[in-house]
């Protein structure tokens, strides 16, 4: 009976677990002051093959124009932070990627990067007077894809970038642990994808059990945050594992294992400002590095205390690193700008790490 007991009151605790377990890990991370919150109101807008993307606009008409496309697994609320702290002086635009947050997918099902820059270019095109772009991860990568597809904008339309934790060439080859087994890592990468994508009932059912028993938190701590992510924003974030479907997350990742702009990186004209958090586990700060270095007028700073979903916890300095890349963007009148600005906020310049080959 004893044994029956143990056995009873061992099932319960795992049961209870696997549907509390989250709040307990919460409970080990400290409480902040303005926990990120989903999306605000906007509007959808048709976009390329079926989708439509759902956009928000704020901050003062006339003001300097920043367009804000985000990392994949997000949506726009993911600037939550930022765009606080920056909707007084610049003119925000802020999008979904299809088939994340608000935006609908194509409707042929196919993802890539191509498409999303597509959807870049039609949103600005929308946008009165020049903008300057800021990009997340993906959204970074987007933007480059459109410096290539639409290089008689870029300089005239669009004034400067900011890549924001982002890579220049596929996050195989710019994640930690790249070196390992190179050979293997693509072929393992596009097996599991596809498995997510066809299997991904399975796939979603086990990403809310994830959710719920907190182990999707403890792997968004360890991969995207440092250690200074706050109950509300580490919440925040693991949610999106639970709630986007896998099938689309899966899509849009096998969108990356291919994809390489090396060569866009030294045909880019604007100023572009390079920001990475120190601690970055999914695209190391030696790619913002070589970035910074290969770019015109490129300017690098590292984030301190922030990992690849910086932009969700250190929003201040985020913030105020973009609005100095934007201002220095704006105010360019020669392509003989200065590289050698220096880094603002407490971020750090480096010129020392070995360039990509």
């Amino acid at each position: 009976e004893l044994v029956a007991v143990g056995w009873l009151v061992g099932a319960g605790v795992a049961l209870l677990w696997s549907l509390l377990g989250r709040h307990i890990v919460l409970l080990l991370h400290r409480q902040g002051t303005d926990n990120p919150q989903r999306h605000g109101s906007g509007e959808r807008l048709p976009s390329v093959k079926g989708s439509t993307v759902h956009v928000e606009i704020e901050g003062p008409a006339g003001a300097p124009v920043l367009v804000f496309t985000h990392g994949w697994g997000f949506d726009a609320s993911a600037w939550y932070s930022i765009r606080r702290r920056l909707r007084a002086d610049f003119r925000l635009v802020l999008w979904d990627l299809p088939g994340l947050g608000e935006s609908t997918p194509f409707s042929d099902g196919v993802f890539d990067i191509e498409r999303f820059a597509e959807n870049l270019h039609r949103l600005i095109e929308r946008v009165d007077g020049p903008v300057v772009l800021v990009g997340h991860s993906i959204g970074g990568m987007t933007m480059l894809t459109f410096c290539r597809r639409y290089p008689d904008l870029v300089g005239n339309k669009v004034k400067g970038l900011i890549l924001v934790d982002t890579t220049f060439t596929t996050p195989l080859r710019t994640t930690v642990g790249a070196g390992i087994l190179p050979w293997l890592q693509k072929p393992v990468a596009k097996a599991l994808l596809h498995l997510n994508r066809l299997l991904w009932p399975v796939v979603w059912w086990m990403n809310w059990q994830s959710y719920l028993n907190g182990s999707s938190h403890l792997v968004t701590r360890l991969m995207s945050f440092s250690r200074d992510v706050t109950r509300g924003e580490l919440e925040f974030a693991a949610r999106f594992t639970a709630t986007e479907h896998p099938a689309v997350v899966a899509k849009g990742i096998l969108a990356t294992l291919d994809w390489d702009e090396s060569a866009t990186l030294q045909q880019i004209s604007v100023p572009t400002t390079v920001l990475v958090g120190k601690e970055d586990r999914i695209t190391v700060p030696a790619a913002s590095h070589h970035m910074a270095r290969t770019a015109h007028a490129g300017n690098l700073q590292e984030i301190t205390l922030a990992g690849h979903s910086g932009i969700v916890e250190e929003g201040d300095a985020y913030a105020a690193a973009i609005a100095t890349g934007a201002k220095r963007a704006n105010a360019a009148t020669s392509p003989d700008l200065s590289v050698a600005e220096d880094a603002v906020h407490g971020g750090q310049v480096e010129r020392t790490v070995p360039a990509y080959r």
